[in-house]
């Protein structure tokens, strides 16, 4: 311990933020100023992690809330050679690594994208359970941990709620957070918007609670050494900082606690930028150099952690050489690798709903995916997860040998703690909800789609036909914004997303098996309440037939020279295909059917297979239970598009199939009725 050089660091760490910011002219300087210390000793003293191997599986892992908090990470890791000088010169300008928000990069120590508050930490939840959950499998050495920082805007939104109580009621005592409590806000102190006792809170929920001057050395390292020595609960490190610590007047005086330090380069507020780097140990010259007797500290620094590293992957190696059978499942899970799993086995009754069929499929994974954990907003025996429940059992504290999480009524924070279960790896994340509760999720489900995350999203209760719940409860608008994320590039250029809505039990079962070899992405599954007729086998089984599904659409009633293409996904496949007996039967039509259960996959197929599927050339007619924008694009200017462009109403679902048109016999009227215009 040298004091002169720890307070050197954090002031580096301080004077690379203030720079990083004045150069952009945007960006948080007075945060990372008051976090520098903690960070400091943090990663010098405690942090376990190879900076020879930045993607070593063991490490331990920081997640970042405070997004708009980068340039603390970014000086952090500049001070381990993670970053080059231009890097950190060239903050938040196109092409550089070292974006306004961190975005994912693990190789330089980023675990997570953030930026909307409150879901780094809860994503750090996320990593924790899946420590937790690993550490079951394979023993008491994988004790690395999950180490989050939030500041007031964190603790404000309202999923630092649904985290907080879950760390605490499942006892995840390897998750620190520390909490950099200034005071102040982007646009006002705190005490205009809040008087709750932020430690009592978290006390209530279970949480071990410490409040620190956040600028004391000594008493970050108790804190700290005390939450590492934790065994019973998630730990909260309140640190008490001072928003622009170190900032000074054109006067010389010292210009700290103000809350316009916050959002915007220190030069544009009451503090003067070339002194405030002096009073920090920086030259105006050269505000990117690492002072060099940091630089020399820190060598030693990485040095120690890459030695200490090697121990541990000593121990490891050991525990591998006597546990042979366990280090190959670990080294197939941490891989991604699925087992040989037989889908086509999998036995549906005759027209079942599909979230039903889903829960059979589950009940199948159960067992056999060994590393899944599935999660549901209290809605199990509704979203029919309890398929996969009554094969397991749920996580509790002081036992993670389950598989399923009760994640209480909190979508948006289950969904953000897949997104870490996914960012930890490992283990392959399920989350279920009714699908019109998938709005409470969207901010997660988009950082997912950002992140790339293979979370598998489950939403069941899929269309108006929710009936007797009312308009609350019946998804209409919702497919259409999760279709959305189809026609959404990620970074990687592909779609950001994959949605899939299966037309029977048959293609449910390929849905599944379509959504566990993603591992690119996020999937969403979109799964009936009511029982669906299944679909007629073309070939020599529906399942066979369904595997088209693979292409993102296929037809499953082929005519040859058709009248005219009927167009649908879900549900609404099994009622064109009662139309289409009806037009046949009376009109002398011929006619085929096409389900597309994912318009992006569809799109991704050659011309000359999505032109054989519907041809440009014939009349094309869509149904969907949803707005009629979900279809519109597959049938182009000259289709028609039936679908619901109101809100639902409270009726049993048979009566409302009727009043909006969704039978068989409705659907042919309006059929011939288009028909009549081209």
């Amino acid at each position: 311990m040298n004091k002169k050089l720890d307070q050197q660091a954090a002031d580096n760490i301080r004077a690379l933020a203030v720079a990083m910011v004045e150069k952009a002219n945007s960006g948080h300087p007075g945060g990372p100023m008051g976090g520098a210390d903690f960070m400091h000793i943090l990663y010098s003293e405690f942090f376990n992690f190879d900076p020879s191997d930045m993607k070593w599986p063991f490490r331990d892992r920081f997640f970042m809330d405070a997004g708009h908090l980068s340039t603390l990470m970014y000086a952090q890791y500049y001070l381990f050679g993670n970053y080059e000088k231009e890097d950190v010169a060239n903050f938040r300008q196109w092409g550089s690594i070292t974006p306004g928000h961190p975005e994912v990069d693990v190789a330089r120590g980023i675990e997570n994208t953030s930026g909307p508050l409150g879901q780094g930490h809860t994503m750090g939840v996320g990593a924790a359970i899946a420590a937790k959950f690993l550490q079951a499998r394979f023993g008491d050495w994988m004790n690395h941990k999950i180490y989050g920082f939030i500041s007031d805007g964190g603790v404000q939104e309202e999923i630092s709620q649904g985290a907080g109580r879950i760390a605490g009621h499942l006892g995840l005592s390897n998750f620190i957070m520390f909490y950099d409590s200034n005071d102040i806000q982007l646009s006002s102190a705190t005490d205009e918007v809040t008087s709750e006792n932020t430690a009592m809170k978290y006390e209530a929920w279970g949480w071990n609670v410490v409040t620190i001057d956040g600028h004391n050395h000594d008493e970050i390292r108790k804190a700290l050494t005390d939450a590492n020595n934790e065994t019973e609960k998630p730990t909260l490190i309140i640190g008490k900082t001072i928003m622009g610590k170190g900032a000074v007047a054109a006067d010389g005086s010292m210009f700290e606690g103000y809350c316009e330090l916050h959002g915007q380069p220190i030069g544009h507020t009451g503090a003067d930028y070339n002194k405030t780097l002096l009073n920090l140990g920086a030259t105006t010259e050269n505000p990117f150099d690492i002072f060099t007797e940091v630089s020399e500290f820190y060598k030693k620094i990485i040095a120690e952690k890459t030695a200490k590293a090697a121990e541990k992957k000593a121990v490891i190696k050991a525990w591998r050489k006597e546990n042979g059978a366990l280090a190959s499942k670990l080294d197939f899970f941490l891989l991604g690798k699925l087992p040989d799993l037989d889908f086509e086995s999998i036995e549906h009754k005759p027209g079942v709903a599909s979230r039903i069929a889903s829960s059979n499929v589950l009940a199948y994974l159960a067992g056999k995916v060994e590393n899944m954990i599935v999660s549901s907003a209290d809605l199990s025996n509704s979203d029919k997860t309890d398929g996969f429940l009554k094969k397991t059992q749920a996580l509790k504290k002081g036992d993670f040998s389950g598989s399923f999480l009760q994640a209480g009524v909190a979508e948006l924070t289950m969904a953000a703690i897949a997104n870490g279960i996914a960012l930890h790896g490992g283990i392959i994340p399920v989350v279920a909800t009714f699908f019109v509760f998938s709005d409470y999720m969207k901010p997660a489900i988009r950082l997912s789609g950002i992140q790339e995350l293979p979370v598998k999203f489950v939403w069941t209760h899929d269309a108006f036909r929710v009936g007797e719940d009312g308009p609350t409860h019946q998804p209409v608008e919702q497919e259409a914004q999760i279709r959305l994320l189809e026609k959404l590039k990620n970074h990687s250029g592909k779609n950001s997303f994959l949605a899939m809505r299966p037309a029977d039990s048959a293609e449910t079962s390929v849905a599944w098996k379509m959504a566990l070899e993603n591992n690119e992405t996020p999937t969403g599954l979109i799964l009936s309440r009511q029982n669906i007729k299944d679909v007629p086998a073309m070939g020599s089984s529906r399942y066979k037939d369904a595997l088209a599904a693979e292409k993102g659409g296929y037809l499953v009633k082929k005519a040859d020279d058709p009248d005219v293409v009927l167009i649908a996904n879900g549900s609404e496949v099994s009622t064109l295909i009662e139309a289409a007996h009806l037009l046949e039967s009376r009109e002398n039509l011929k006619v085929s059917i096409a389900s597309i259960i994912s318009e992006g996959l569809f799109r991704q197929q050659s011309k000359s297979y999505q032109e054989s599927v519907i041809p440009k050339n014939k009349p094309l007619y869509g149904l969907t239970a949803g707005l009629p924008v979900n279809l519109e694009g597959l049938v182009g200017d000259n289709g028609k598009v039936f679908g619901v462009d109101h809100f639902g109403y409270s009726a049993p679902a048979s009566v409302l199939d009727e009043k909006f048109g969704f039978t068989g016999e409705k659907v042919c009227q309006n059929v011939m009725e288009y028909l009549k215009t081209v």
